[in-house]
Parts: C-alpha cells; sequence; structure tokens
C-alpha cells in the first residue's frame, strides 16, 4: 500500500512559484506515493517567528499539527519550513502526543526521496553546469549536507541525485555553504546588508561557469534570482523539484 503524503507547500511558493509546488507534487507520484494537498493549510509561522511574534505563530503551530497529524508523512520543498515545524514548535506544546510523532515524519523534499523512498539516482538528461546553493536551515539545522565548519566525511542526498542525472555537471563554488542573504525578515530589515551577501553568492556561482542555479529553498532562490535578473546575470535559476521533474 502506497503511503499517503500531506504535501505541505509554503506561502511564498503557493503565490509565486505555483510551479514548484506542481513538480514536487509529479516526481512524489512518479515514485508511488499517494499525495494529499489540505486545501485548509496555512502559514507555518516562520515569518512571526523571524520578528518576535511568538505570540501570533501558537495558533498556526496548532493549526498546522491537526491539520496535518493524520498523514503517514509531511512532504514539503522547502527547508526553512520544515525546519520551523521540527525545530521550533515545541514552545508552544507540552508533551503533546499528536506534535511529537508529526515532528518525526516531516521531511524536506529532497530528504522523504532519499532516506525514506530510498531514491538513489534519477533517469533523463539535464545537459548544463548546475550550481547548488545549501541553504542556511536544511544545512544546519536538518542536517541534509555537510557544513565546512564541521569535521567529517562530506555528505548530500540532494547533491548526489543531481550528480546521478545524465548530462549535469556540479559547478565548484569557492565558498560552498555560505548563507544568501536572505534569511527571510532579514532581508527587510537589514536590505543592505542582505543584498551585499546576495551579490557575493552570484558572484561565486558567476565565477563557477553555473548555468543553472538550484536549491531547496525557493526563499534563497528568489533573493538570488532578484540580482540575478537586475544584474542582467546569464544564470537560469530552478528549484531542485523542477530540475527533476524536467528529467522525468
Amino acid at each position: 500500500m502506497a503511503p499517503k503524503v500531506g504535501l505541505f507547500i509554503p506561502c511564498y511558493v503557493d503565490q509565486l512559484f505555483p510551479q514548484v509546488g506542481i513538480a514536487t507534487l509529479k516526481i512524489l507520484e512518479h515514485f508511488g506515493v499517494e499525495v494529499d494537498y489540505p486545501e485548509s493549510q496555512t502559514c507555518c509561522g516562520q515569518p512571526m517567528a523571524n520578528t518576535g511574534c511568538t505570540n501570533e505563530v501558537g495558533p498556526l503551530a496548532k493549526r498546522f499539527v491537526e491539520i496535518f497529524k493524520a498523514y503517514d508523512a509531511v512532504v514539503c520543498p522547502s527547508g526553512s519550513c520544515v525546519s520551523m515545524v521540527t525545530h521550533h514548535y515545541d514552545e508552544y506544546f507540552q508533551n503533546d502526543v499528536d506534535y511529537e510523532n508529526l515532528k518525526g515524519k516531516t521531511y524536506e523534499f529532497t530528504d522523504y526521496l532519499t532516506t525514506v523512498m530510498g531514491v538513489k539516482q534519477f533517469a533523463g538528461r539535464f545537459p548544463h553546469k548546475v550550481g547548488l546553493h545549501q541553504s542556511c536551515h536544511g544545512l544546519r539545522e536538518l542536517r541534509l549536507a555537510s557544513s565546512s565548519e564541521v569535521v567529517g566525511e562530506p555528505f548530500g542526498n540532494a547533491r548526489a541525485l543531481l550528480e546521478s542525472i545524465e548530462g549535469v555537471e556540479i559547478t565548484q563554488l569557492q565558498r560552498p555553504d555560505e548563507c544568501c542573504g536572505f534569511g527571510g525578515t532579514f532581508s527587510v530589515a537589514e536590505e543592505a546588508v542582505s543584498c551585499m551577501m546576495g551579490e557575493d553568492r552570484v558572484h561565486d556561482h558567476e565565477q563557477a561557469g553555473t548555468e543553472v542555479l538550484t536549491a531547496l529553498d525557493m526563499s534563497c532562490l528568489m533573493h538570488l534570482n532578484g540580482i540575478i535578473r537586475r544584474q542582467k546575470k546569464p544564470i537560469r535559476v530552478m528549484h531542485i523539484s523542477e530540475i527533476f521533474a524536467e528529467c522525468l
């Protein structure tokens, strides 16, 4: 029997990048997952938490748990939103069995594909030099890839999936796990610093020869794509689910 997954689509993806949600759905269904999209879902509360409005997060957290608790797993194409649910909801739940169960079965999209579904490679062809941006939440909270400040054997399932696609060449960055500068409301409160950090990231991909810039978080890509478009850089931006979908 196919696992039944609740598809959690972040607000900004729903409003600005619906093609990412559609690509995520296509890939999950391609691998035999029964996917349901609960239309009553709302924001996970991360923007409020980032700005210190913690009282406003509580109702959203409780609503999230109520909506998604019945599924075998919850999958989301955003490491930052998954991190919010699994790492920052604890203060709103005291010994809550539903939340503890949900926390253990909420996954970032590529993490679910590799660790739960056991996907090791993708068929198809994508003949491009691909630059992989490692977003901070996915890297340092969800531990989806190794970070340069930690000693140990390098790992990264998303990179391995990309490398399995015929024609993909992963570009080599000078600073492979540096923040893009978006940081949600940080980009509003510290606009100049945010833009400078983003420009540094774009420049690193440019010197590496990146043709397609991808990531596990569309929020980071939204920030970087704004810089790329304003500076008229010849770099295409795609969420990793879009690359996978193009390979089908």
